[in-house]
């Protein structure tokens, strides 16, 4: 970048705003510490030990980015164990399985095993093991399949081809309607409302698709299917209308723990309601400043009327930050200060280093040509390349800087696009592990007659039926050709042999896709690098004893990489991170670069319409900037064009603008 000069318009000594650091004062003599193992008052900070020692009614902690709310969370498990509380009694509900092992295990070494004995998950695991062990007051089998999107969005495709002729008029897809029902369930919100407030242009079709969701509910019911969000509503149908279980449930579990409550949404937040009836002792952790998942249905209300769900809620605010520099979190406060509804807070920290910088480039070239640069200089002078990120409002704002880190030889790892579990040939072979646990399933079952020549949706229509009933399924008078009803044969036979008998998931996965990989050869040109993936899967069965909780486990936590994925990675020590700062929350880098801070792109032009939307859109900038350690650069170009919407974008982000010139340097890219 030889020809890109940066101009310094801001030369401000920040040695005079910097805010003094607030000490906490405790009367040692007020502390009864002396009966337990572990010295609480000394590991935490004030407010942190506050937190962990409060263990009657309900708590509400507010924690900051960066402010040590999972080790309140672990110290507050330890100590309820260390004072006699049986661990059964103790539920830890977070938003993915590691988290929830993380800290149990990291609270087991720090006081004893017993904190493994813990109940703790996600609300979607929590969810399923209820249901699973109390079906039978649900008139649901306890086999039941779960589907992931992709077999929701199948499921609401077929329904929707008998419901709706598309010729000649708009109507909306499977995916769109998938969010629809989506969205209802979450938000218990009806259909109709949702698709009058988010779905404008499909208001005519109202009706039609309101009938297509009720036939997708009662499809799933009929077929022994749940999708994930029937697992919470399910539960807090259970939770309502069955006293003894809820009364049972609620003695149970005494002493309930929510991490991220912020990211909850309506049904969740009634379900740990329904839970703690009996005793109201609910710990909810979370940050309102970082309510950033509405587009999943969580909803900020929630922890913002958590004091007005239980009366006699306790607050407490983290504030101490662990992560960041003054001089980052200066920056950081002043973004969300302006938020209309928050709980007051002010991050702050002993630790000093550089001002954030805003670079204004003058198009997005130079903007990318600067980054890379930057990150050339960081790595140089001793900033770990694994250490820095560039996070961005949407994914496709990091084209333009992908081409040139090829050209500079960075090597990086984007976060986006499909996942492992997501992927045809895998979802190929847990389709026949799902019929084997469930004939009922008809989504699996048409998936994978559709790989045999010679069957298409017509002849498999007719043929699911039969197979799903053990009764009635004469393969030999289906109106198929000898060669398809003789491999139908060997898959019906597969499956029959896999169900009755004794294997191992494991064992299984290895028998389906030694019949599945003459099907790989043909259908793909890469099965050489897919099949890596179906290696990597059968290791992934071998850690299983048990057919449901092996599906379970993939449809609730799927891993988020495939083994060729990780093969790639490993060829170099390090790569940069490209993210959406949506898939960044709670990370952290020394380095960070905020591109494309630009009005239009961030905030994004589609929540100019809503109050609400421009509120999470300040938000997002908030946890972007929080990810920072050490450096923060935010840059925009004044010239950007946006194809989406067909103008040229050239003002800096309005979070930009309310950010003090004193808390700031500011670079000017100029090409010469």
């Amino acid at each position: 970048m030889e020809n890109i000069t940066i101009k310094n318009n801001n030369n401000t000594d920040l040695q005079n705003f910097k805010k003094p650091v607030k000490k906490y004062i405790l009367k040692k003599n007020s502390i009864k510490n002396n009966e337990y193992k572990i010295d609480y008052f000394s590991e935490l900070n004030e407010s942190q030990y506050e937190a962990v020692v409060h263990t009657k009614g309900p708590l509400l902690v507010i924690a900051g980015a960066g402010s040590g709310k999972t080790r309140t969370l672990i110290y507050r498990v330890a100590r309820l164990v260390e004072s006699g509380i049986d661990p059964k009694n103790i539920l830890l509900l977070t938003f993915t399985r590691k988290t929830a092992q993380e800290m149990l295990n990291r609270a087991s070494i720090i006081l004893d095993s017993r904190c493994e004995n813990i109940a703790g998950g996600t609300f979607h695991s929590f969810a399923n093991i209820i249901l699973r062990k109390y079906s039978n007051a649900l008139g649901l089998k306890n086999s039941f399949t779960i589907l992931d999107r992709s077999d929701s969005e199948d499921a609401i495709n077929l329904i929707r081809a008998k419901y709706i002729d598309t010729k000649g008029k708009r109507f909306p897809k499977k995916s769109t309607i998938t969010d629809i029902y989506s969205k209802a369930v979450n938000k218990n919100t009806p259909a109709g409302e949702i698709i009058e407030k988010e779905y404008p242009q499909f208001f005519k079709c109202t009706n039609q698709i309101i009938e297509i969701c009720q036939s997708y509910a009662d499809y799933k019911r009929q077929n022994s299917l749940l999708d994930y969000d029937d697992l919470l509503l399910y539960l807090k149908i259970l939770l309502t209308s069955e006293e003894k279980i809820r009364k049972k449930l609620s003695e149970t579990y005494k002493y309930i723990m929510i991490d991220e409550y912020q990211d909850t949404n309506t049904i969740q937040s009634d379900i740990i309601k329904l839970l703690a009836y009996t005793h109201n002792n609910v710990m909810a952790v979370g940050d309102d400043s970082q309510s950033i998942y509405s587009f999943r249905g969580a909803n900020f209300k929630n922890i913002m009327n958590f004091p007005e769900l239980f009366e006699g809620t306790k607050i407490i605010k983290l504030e101490q930050n662990y992560r960041s520099s003054q001089e980052i979190l200066n920056v950081a406060n002043e973004i969300i200060k302006h938020a209309e509804e928050k709980f007051t807070k002010n991050l702050f920290t002993d630790k000093n280093g550089d001002k954030p910088a805003i670079i204004v480039a003058p198009d997005q070239q130079t903007e990318s040509e600067f980054i890379s640069q930057r990150i050339l200089e960081l790595v140089e002078k001793g900033t770990p390349l694994k250490d820095i990120a560039v996070l961005a409002r949407s994914s496709r704002t990091t084209y333009n800087l992908e081409i040139e880190l090829n050209k500079k030889n960075i090597p990086f790892k984007k976060f986006g696009g499909y996942k492992f579990i997501e992927t045809a040939h895998i979802k190929d072979i847990i389709s026949h592990l799902r019929v084997i646990v469930n004939r009922d399933d008809q989504i699996s079952w048409n998936r994978i007659l559709l790989l045999i020549n010679g069957i298409g949706n017509a002849a498999s229509s007719k043929i699911v039926p039969l197979l799903s009933d053990p009764e009635n399924n004469r393969i030999e008078l289906l109106p198929i050709g000898n060669r398809s009803k003789d491999k139908l044969g060997n898959l019906v036979n597969l499956i029959e042999s896999l169900r009755t008998g004794n294997y191992t998931p494991a064992e299984a996965t290895e028998a389906i896709i030694q019949y599945y990989y003459p099907i790989l050869v043909d259908k793909y040109d890469d099965f050489t690098r897919r099949m890596k993936d179906l290696e990597h899967f059968k290791y992934l069965a071998e850690n299983y004893r048990s057919f449901e909780s092996f599906l379970s486990d993939l449809a609730l936590e799927p891993p988020n990489s495939s083994l060729s994925e990780v093969e790639k990675g490993s060829t170099q020590d390090e790569f940069l991170t490209l993210s959406t700062i949506h898939s960044a929350k709670g990370l952290e880098w020394q380095a960070v670069f905020i591109a494309g801070a630009v009005e239009g792109r961030f905030p994004s032009v589609y929540s100019y319409n809503t109050f609400e939307d421009m509120e999470e859109e300040r938000r997002l900038m908030y946890v972007a900037a929080t990810r920072a350690k050490n450096y923060l650069h935010i840059t925009y170009p004044i010239d950007m064009f946006d194809y989406s919407q067909g103008m040229t974008l050239s003002q800096p982000s309005r979070f930009l603008e309310i950010i003090p010139e004193n808390l700031l340097e500011r670079w000017c890219l100029v090409n010469e």
